[in-house]
């Protein structure tokens, strides 16, 4: 089948990667010259595992190439995907300028049928839109070309967007077109060979979906989040009150982590979208703005624990930083709770220094220009002379330390774990003043040991 993606984005690229692998001829539009010239050159502008390889293999066997000549690409699919990006605006709806660009540039080139797919994350009625879009380039062009529209909203999360493609848990199709259905069925028949997990529902019910399904998933952490200073003040332990919640059934273990915050390029603008949306046919969806309240104040705990401990001022102190991509397997800093602990950090006063082993400095880089921000070359050298630690992303590598030589190498033993990664027990015995999230704090003497946040302490 040729396939049109439009977006040589996360979502873009994945679906053309993967796509093509399947035996499809897929070709890929973005406008940027630089992400072109890395693609062209077998590279990818994104860190995501195993998806350098898999576009070198589908490129190299001619199944799938890359272009910025918008009439060629659009000529080129029977179906033509929109996987561009939809950013947050300043009243918290999604910019939906780049989809109807594209939804536009379809209806100035297309000659025959084709299923028009969004792809990209988009509020209820997306679809109508796309479709009087398209209509008023083909009116203006006098001419009469059979199109449909349909929902397909990506479910790919980062650090495992391949593995997710390949073998969808689910693939949600909205569609008021019989042929534009059959089309989808096929394109997706080789990933659901095992079981047929694709459903069929209207345009709008698809467009909802995506939300709701982000929306949740933030509301769980939040709740984690909410009931960890809860666990902290009564004297219980969150990661054992998240293993009794998620061996019920009806509630699972996915997305109970209590942590440093949520972040990312989903999460955040689908939590506002779906309160504008919301907000927009006069309902008050009042549960998520607790969500982002609760997620924006968690952002900074870290940074507060460490005030507590060390004093509001944390001039001459410096703090060692494990993690700064919003989540491990990826190198994608957009909402990255880490980047606001830094800016707090730095506006107290302290110095930072880094590691992470996705995301490098670089001249691109914002951080890489900020005063009294550095990066480290790996995990003990981030600790050197460092008064505590902070951990920010659960990357693998951080599981499992040297912990004697992290202990050398810092200046205090002292460990803010954002992610929970550690017993706390187990940190006391190895000599470490260690801070969990809604587990109290471990390795004090008997008379500062409390249950919540400790007293402010001097060093």
């Amino acid at each position: 089948m040729k396939i049109t993606v439009l977006g040589a984005g996360y979502v873009g690229l994945v679906t053309s990667a993967c796509l093509a692998d399947m035996g499809n001829s897929v070709m890929c539009l973005d406008i940027d010259p630089a992400r072109l010239r890395v693609l062209r050159d077998g590279g990818v502008p994104i860190h995501e595992p195993g998806l350098e390889a898999l576009v070198r293999h589908n490129v190299a066997a001619h199944r799938l190439s890359f272009t910025d000549d918008a009439a060629r690409a659009v000529g080129h699919g029977t179906i033509v995907f929109i996987a561009v990006g939809t950013p947050a605006a300043e009243d918290g709806s999604a910019d939906l300028e780049h989809v109807l660009r594209a939804a536009a540039s379809i209806g100035q080139h297309m000659e025959d049928y084709k299923v028009i797919v969004d792809k990209s994350t988009v509020p209820v009625g997306t679809a109508d839109r796309v479709r009087e879009t398209v209509l008023q380039q083909l009116q203006t062009r006098s001419t009469i070309v059979p199109f449909a529209v349909v929902s397909n909203p990506e479910f790919l999360k980062e650090g495992a967007a391949i593995e997710d493609f390949m073998r969808p848990d689910r693939i949600i199709v909205g569609s008021d077109d019989e042929r534009a259905t059959l089309l989808m069925r096929a394109l997706y028949a080789p990933f659901l060979r095992n079981r047929d997990r694709l459903m069929t529902m209207d345009l709008r019910s698809a467009e909802l979906t995506k939300y709701a399904a982000n929306a949740m998933l933030a509301t769980r952490i939040s709740f984690m989040n909410e009931l960890a200073r809860v666990a902290e003040r009564v004297g219980a332990d969150i990661e054992q009150v998240r293993l009794g919640l998620g061996s019920d059934p009806r509630i699972g273990s996915h997305f109970l982590y209590a942590g440093c915050g949520w972040g990312g390029s989903c999460l955040p603008k689908d939590v506002k979208a779906l309160r504008r949306t919301a907000a927009d046919v006069g309902v008050d969806m009042s549960i998520l703005g607790a969500v982002q309240a609760v997620n924006d104040r968690q952002r900074l705990l870290l940074v507060e624990r460490a005030q507590q401990r060390f004093g509001a001022s944390l001039r001459g102190r410096r703090f060692g930083l494990w993690g700064l991509a919003f989540k491990p397997g990826t190198d994608d800093l957009r909402e990255a709770p880490s980047l606001e602990i830094i800016e707090a950090l730095l506006q107290a006063g302290a110095t930072v220094q880094a590691y992470d082993p996705a995301v490098t400095a670089s001249p691109t880089r914002l951080l890489t220009r900020r005063e009294g921000f550095s990066f480290a070359d790996d995990p003990i050298a981030a600790a050197a002379d460092a008064d505590a630690l902070m951990i920010v992303t659960e990357w693998r590598e951080f599981r499992s330390p040297d912990f004697e030589a992290l202990r050398e190498r810092l200046r205090q033993p002292v460990i803010f774990d954002g992610r929970n990664l550690f017993d706390p027990q187990q940190m006391a015995d190895l000599g470490f003043e260690y801070h969990g999230i809604g587990r109290g704090v471990a390795g004090l003497p008997a008379e500062r040991a409390t249950t919540g946040v400790p007293m402010a302490l001097t060093a």
